[in-house]
């Protein structure tokens, strides 16, 4: 089939304007050839089958939407309600009761219609009516036998069937084994789930053994298979002459990395020196994992299935076995590297005057750190000043690029949010320590803006090369999204200026700036950047949001990120005059398979990252209960509201359980209210709580607010209801 084929198609069945058309008229509109029509229309059946088109009674193709239904993602609630996530951009979610979910499970593929339609309070209620697609089939949980079968209770809440389990398939486990559990019967109208037990984790409790069910749950590979270790290790073997010879020779340049304390897969290096013209000629040296990970070989197609490394506190999953992500990929100091490099003469307005791609080979000075660079250029440390003479003027040039390129992207229009990351600290036996900021210092800021405009910079020359190539996009926020956020700052007295339908950049830029260090900071950059729809991979080039930025690429990681390996891919290919017609059409292919890929292996791994992090949280917080601690309301629902202390623990309060009053939720405004007292607590509210209670098993903590803090340092006191 012609590559991007489904796109079109669909395009033009969901455009307003379509009438409903007979598939060999589809076929001539699409200039399918004679002998490709079978599989046309095979296509088009499948595409049925997966709900995205429908036929009417004469046959011909429509839309879901054009026959009245509604097609997507089944998102349950613990409570036994749920919502269809639709596939069409800018539509509502549709609202599930339970009574009408009709057997569907958390993330299946659904066809639901529209049972009552929206109004301005009230969202569209719907029933499901078909299962396209049973999304999980494997379910982390909880066993639980009883005489002749059991349970197994998921872990993940929004499963809110326990899953039978006949006697004969319990393959051993015990009563509190943690296991993973095959689904063989789907449930039907007054029957659960039935599955097997398929492989025993351990007790639950302990925190392999809670670690280990988070990274099944989240389908995240393990172990290497032997024959993509053989490999690596096969490959990973010293760099021939002719190798060295073909490439440009930089081993006698300055080159260093800057990394974190404990990084073990250096992928990027950079130098740096100043023109005569005052211009500055920026290197950035990034590792050509490419040359040992060829296409299509077993390193290949494991780094593709993984697409990232995912890293779990103190449990590092890697996309490439640790042969070459942290020996012959890794740029360690006085070590021969192959490596692409982007030379990039800047001006002191930060424009990228002009620029040379390379492969290349290195030979890094110096292994800094985050921390040893921030002191030298933040505290002048005399000590390592000295220790590291040879870069150190490196690194004030550096920063004062940095800088230039900050302002640059600021000027732009760049949205840069400022919310703490959580670093959290565990003891030698592997228990929580402490939970502290993670700290972005200058070093930090430095290579982060050098990674950007390398990255700018390389997606923009393959773009007018008209080259197949993975981007990183970030989509324009949906006019929807947009009027609610304008409604909800507005009773702040702030107003996004500028259209609505097609926000630019700079004017939620401009609001965040107006904002910056008073009460509401928090309320409204939380809610501005849930506006904001997620970054992706995707081979078309629609320019990245949240940067401002028109063309953008990963290129930067390739030890750590599959998209990067892709375009080093192509981007030597091109450098080698290798990419015909049928090659480009190869890629074509290639970059579109992994661009979702990819996609949806970074949100797995982000869910996975969440979710390990909550249950530290957790057992950090599980001795601190009755304690008292000052927090900031960081969300609020119909249910209750979040608050995050400074640690970054979040814990919930809920509504049930405040005495003094009964308290709605308006959903315009993020808001609660009290019915009696008309009290008030809104997201960016500082208050003072208790922990009340910690449930590890749920990765839940419980507050009760015990007052609100004013800004002039009353008190507004809650009551206990004893």
């Amino acid at each position: 089939m012609l590559p991007g084929l489904k796109e079109r198609l669909l395009g033009l069945i969901n455009e307003e304007a379509y009438n409903p058309l007979k598939k060999e008229e589809l076929a001539i509109i699409f200039d399918i050839h004679s002998t490709e029509m079978p599989m046309f229309y095979n296509f088009l059946d499948e595409l049925e089958e997966d709900g995205y088109i429908c036929k009417t009674k004469k046959g011909k193709i429509a839309s879901a939407k054009q026959m009245g239904y509604f097609v997507g993602k089944f998102v349950a609630h613990r409570k036994g309600f749920g919502f269809v996530e639709s596939d069409e951009e800018y539509t509502q979610d549709l609202f599930i009761p339970s009574s009408e979910i009709n057997s569907a499970m958390h993330n299946d593929r659904v066809v639901a219609e529209i049972v009552t339609p929206a109004t301005d309070e009230k969202r569209a209620e719907g029933r499901i009516i078909k299962i396209l697609q049973r999304e999980v089939t494997k379910v982390v949980g909880v066993f639980q036998p009883n005489k002749n079968f059991g349970f197994v209770i998921p872990d993940e809440k929004k499963f809110n069937q326990d899953i039978y389990i006949p006697k004969k398939y319990f393959s051993g486990a015990r009563d509190n084994d943690k296991v993973v559990c095959q689904i063989t019967v789907w449930p039907q109208a007054g029957r659960k789930p039935e599955g097997k037990v398929v492989e025993i984790l351990g007790q639950k409790g302990t925190k392999e053994v809670e670690i280990l069910s988070i990274i099944k749950a989240h389908g995240l590979p393990e172990e290497f298979p032997k024959k993509v270790l053989d490999e690596a290790e096969n490959v990973a073997i010293a760099i021939p002459e002719d190798e060295l010879d073909r490439r440009v020779d930089l081993r006698n340049l300055n080159i260093f990395t800057i990394d974190g304390e404990d990084a073990k897969d250096l992928d990027d290096a950079i130098s740096i020196e100043v023109l005569p013209n005052g211009n500055f000629k920026l290197g950035v040296h990034i590792a050509d994992v490419t040359h040992y990970v060829r296409e299509k070989s077993k390193l290949d197609k494991e780094a593709l299935k993984r697409a990232t490394s995912v890293y779990l506190v103190d449990t590092v999953i890697p996309m490439l076995p640790k042969t070459l992500s942290n020996g012959m990929c890794s740029l360690n100091p006085n070590e021969d590297k192959l490596t692409l490099s982007v030379f990039m003469e800047i001006d002191r307005k930060g424009t990228v005057k002009k620029y040379d791609i390379q492969e290349s080979v290195i030979n890094s000075k110096a292994r800094m750190t985050y921390t040893e660079v921030s002191d030298i250029l933040e505290k002048d440390d005399e000590e390592l000043k000295a220790k590291f003479a040879h870069v150190v003027e490196d690194f004030k040039n550096s920063e004062v690029l940095a800088r230039i390129l900050m302002d640059r992207r600021s000027k732009r229009g760049a949205i840069d949010f400022d919310f703490p990351e959580a670093k959290i600290i565990l003891n030698p036996e592997g228990t929580v320590k402490d939970i502290k900021h993670y700290e972005r210092r200058i070093s930090n800021k430095i290579i982060e803006e050098f990674m950007l405009i390398t990255n700018e910079t390389v997606a923009e020359h393959y773009f007018w090369l008209n080259m197949p190539f993975v981007y990183r996009i970030h989509e324009t926020p949906s006019p929807e999204k947009m009027q609610d956020l304008n409604k909800f700052i507005s009773t702040f007295g702030y107003t996004i200026k500028g259209d609505l339908e097609e926000v630019h950049p700079k004017a939620l830029q401009s609001i965040i700036e107006q904002i910056k260090g008073k009460r509401e900071e928090e309320a409204i950059s939380t809610i501005m950047l849930r506006s904001l729809k997620q970054a992706k991979y995707s081979p078309e080039c629609s320019g990245h949001f949240g940067l401002a930025a028109q063309y953008y690429s990963h290129f930067t990681s390739p030890i750590r990120r599959y998209p990067d390996l892709q375009i080093h891919r192509i981007m030597k290919e091109h450098l080698n005059n290798k990419i015909n017609n049928k090659r480009q059409e190869q890629l074509t292919n290639i970059v579109e398979y992994a661009s979702v890929q990819s996609s949806e292996r970074e949100r797995a791994a982000e869910l996975a990252e969440r979710d390990v992090k909550d249950y530290y949280k957790a057992v950090y917080m599980l001795d601190k209960v009755g304690e008292e601690f000052d927090g900031i309301i960081s969300s609020v629902t119909s249910f209750g509201m979040f608050i995050e202390l400074d640690t970054t623990v979040e814990g919930l309060c809920r509504l049930a359980n405040m005495g003094d009053d009964y308290y709605i939720y308006d959903d315009m405004t993020y808001t609660i209210i009290g019915e009696r007292t008309k009290k008030t607590y809104r997201i960016g509210d500082p208050v003072k709580i208790r922990v009340e209670n910690v449930n590890v098993d749920l990765r839940e903590i419980d507050f009760r607010i015990l007052y609100k803090i004013e800004d002039n340092n009353q008190e507004t006191q809650v009551e206990d209801e004893e």
